[in-house]
């Protein structure tokens, strides 16, 4: 059976979930040759199914090493969000989890309350649409 929400989310644009691969722990020096904890995170969610209209992208840096391992959720005309602090051996179910309810929601915003809670407590930005609604009046 089908929902209204399952429907519509059927019918939302796809998104992506950018994760940057040269993120390290705060402090972390990586040896020579070492995965970094960033490309670690995306080799977990490349071994996983990616939830439907949801594509994994490797990124090169998103500017948060005091916070990483970070990655960014995206999609046309919604709001972006920057996530950090994420454990690349633990969260991969979690990205994944929270790309799937970002994708259901058509702006971007997913209420906070049914978020995942690591992305409760480890939001670092959040961006508007490149085109931002006009406001009613």
């Amino acid at each position: 059976m089908t929902t209204s929400n399952q429907a519509e989310g059927a019918m939302l644009t796809p998104v992506e979930v950018l994760v940057c691969t040269t993120c390290r722990q705060e402090g972390a020096v990586p040896a020579e040759g070492e995965t970094r904890p960033g490309a670690i995170l995306l080799d977990r969610l490349a071994g996983r199914d990616a939830p439907e209209g949801v594509t994994v992208r490797a990124v090169e840096c998103l500017s948060n090493c005091s916070r990483g391992c970070t990655v960014a959720l995206r999609g046309e005309g919604r709001w972006t969000y920057v996530y950090g602090n994420l454990d690349p051996e633990a969260h991969a179910d979690v990205v994944l989890e929270g790309a799937a309810l970002y994708r259901a929601a058509a702006d971007g915003l997913v209420p906070w309350r049914t978020r995942p809670e690591h992305f409760r407590k480890n939001c670092i930005a959040r961006i508007p649409p490149l085109t931002l609604p006009e406001a009613a009046e």
